[in-house]
């Protein structure tokens, strides 16, 4: 890791640096993470470096009330930190001092009984029903190998008809749309959590066509989406396919794989779907996730409404 000078002193420089060295080795947090907390830690001494008048030691950390911290938020805010970055700050700053609490160092209250600044909550951004359907057409596929065109089209497939994440129809074992007769997936999403959802005939076609043109044999119990030299199907892939389509079509950069699954729950909603059916089709555990689709839809109407009415 990068060092910087830390204002600080030493009691207090030594327990930060005990404190980022557990969030690696016993959190087993990632990299990126680590160096994120290691910057909020930061900038926090350094406000504090103002606020107290000096280089501030454990003793000047131990009591800190909410108001200490909601100016140090303040400060950030006002050299234009945003409330995502702002609700990063402050989870570093409670963790630094959560750790403090457990070594009897410092009292952790103050910060938990501040609340994190509100987050702004952004809509899915949906494709056109149009352009999905040209997404997941097998005929617009970019890849030369034949199987590899019709296994990239069966997965869009499945996530646009049937509102899978990315993993979830990577997890689809051989022994998955095998038959004919298999109308229903029965598909374990997050939390493991399971649910039932309906397979369009397009989408059992998709899938059916791949694995025709497979030339690897579909074990029962092995994965059913192959990459190119036999092995498990890597999301990565998917999602570069997904951004050369989204330039031979013209899409915007929202276009991914994701926002199949978004469109599924945003056009099922637009064609009369009730939420808490779009709800079980999506594993959602609240109702107020789904209820998100609900401001797409309401954006879209308002759209049109502003193109088409005289008065608008």
């Amino acid at each position: 890791m990068q060092e910087f000078l830390i204002p600080a002193r030493p009691d207090l420089q030594a327990a930060r640096e005990s404190w980022l060295k557990a969030l690696a080795g016993e959190r087993r947090l990632s990299a990126l993470t680590v160096e994120a907390y290691e910057r909020d830690s930061r900038q926090f001494l350094q406000f504090l470096t103002g606020h107290c008048g000096g280089a501030p030691g454990l003793k000047d950390i131990a009591d800190l009330r909410p108001a200490d911290l909601r100016g140090f938020l303040a400060s950030r805010r006002n050299t234009g930190a945003g409330p995502r970055t702002l609700g990063r700050g402050l989870a570093g700053v409670r963790s630094f001092l959560r750790f403090l609490e457990r070594r009897g160092l410092a009292n952790a209250a103050g910060a938990a009984a501040l609340r994190a600044p509100k987050q702004p909550k952004s809509l899915p951004k949906p494709l056109t029903a149009g352009d999905a359907r040209r997404v997941v057409s097998a005929d617009e596929q970019l890849a030369e190998e034949p199987w590899i065109a019709a296994r990239n089209a069966a997965v869009l497939t499945l996530l646009y008809g049937c509102g899978l994440r990315i993993s979830e129809a990577l997890g689809l074992t051989g022994a998955d749309l095998a038959s004919s007769r298999e109308t229903v997936l029965r598909i374990t999403g997050k939390g493991g959590k399971t649910r039932l959802v309906p397979v369009l005939p397009v989408a059992f076609a998709a899938v059916a066509e791949y694995r025709r043109l497979c030339p690897y044999h579909l074990d029962m119990e092995g994965p059913l989406f192959r990459g190119a030299r036999g092995g498990s199907l890597n999301p990565a892939i998917v999602q570069r396919e997904m951004a050369r389509l989204r330039s031979a079509l013209n899409l915007p950069d929202t276009a991914t794989p994701h926002a199949l699954r978004h469109s599924f729950a945003t056009h099922l909603l637009g064609r009369g779907g009730d939420l808490r059916t779009i709800q079980e089709l999506l594993g959602h555990a609240s109702l107020s996730t789904t209820q998100i689709y609900t401001g797409v839809d309401t954006a879209r109407l308002l759209d049109i409404y502003e193109a088409a009415h005289p008065r608008a």
